[in-house]
């Protein structure tokens, strides 16, 4: 049978460690300033060690315990960005944040926010499979920036559950100007640290950065 470690055991286990290894470090300073004293009580009267040995082992001396401090410092800095890390991470799990990935369609209505072209007299909302095929093409106002899409077809057949895009199309006098992503609201099911960056699992399945994220609500 496996115990399992947890979590405070291998941090107190860890601290043990460090200090133990920061005792033997701080036995050592002390053996060695006994040394140098015993060293300086015990020279030949006639052949005085030269003052400059004194002075590069004093050197040395004080070398090594600012290192130790640094190190000190470093280890507890490290521990409170791996706190801060994770407690970042928590604090994205079960929140819904809305991005221009495909977004997650299980049978009820979904709100699209996009915002048409200034210059635009007309604009239709595209709905695509995650294969790229046109699904739906709604006639919308280019004076609104949220639309409710029903998930349903062109011919009215309903959608059913997956993983979806929408564009906004822009036209002036029958030209297309811009295709703008739709972004909609996904629920977080996993939050990971990924180099520079906290990557956000979504329910579907998709892996977007936390710095695509445009808006953030509490999961229902």
């Amino acid at each position: 049978m496996i115990t399992p470690v947890t979590t405070t055991q291998a941090s107190t286990s860890q601290q043990s460690a460090e200090n133990t290894q920061t005792s033997a470090i701080t036995s050592d300073f002390e053996t060695f300033l006994l040394m140098l004293t015993a060293q300086a009580q015990n020279q030949d009267p006639l052949e005085p060690m030269d003052s400059t040995q004194y002075a590069s082992q004093l050197a040395q001396f004080s070398m090594v315990e600012q290192q130790v401090q640094t190190n000190d410092h470093l280890s507890s800095l490290a521990g409170t960005l791996g706190s801060v890390n994770l407690n970042e991470l928590a604090s994205w799990v079960g929140m819904d944040v809305r991005s221009t990935s495909a977004f997650r369609f299980e049978g009820q209505p979904k709100t699209l926010f996009a915002q048409a072209d200034p210059k635009a007299d007309t604009a239709k909302l595209v709905i695509r499979d995650e294969n790229g095929t046109v699904l739906d093409r709604m006639t919308v106002s280019p004076a609104q920036s949220e639309f409710v899409w029903a998930g349903v077809t062109a011919s009215g057949d309903p959608i059913g559950t997956g993983n979806y895009t929408a564009t906004l199309e822009s036209h002036k006098n029958g030209e297309l100007l811009t295709q703008t992503p739709a972004a909609a609201y996904n629920r977080v099911v996993e939050a990971q640290v990924g180099g520079n960056s906290v990557l956000l699992i979504l329910s579907g399945g998709q892996v977007i950065s936390a710095g695509k994220v445009n808006a953030v609500r509490t999961g229902a």
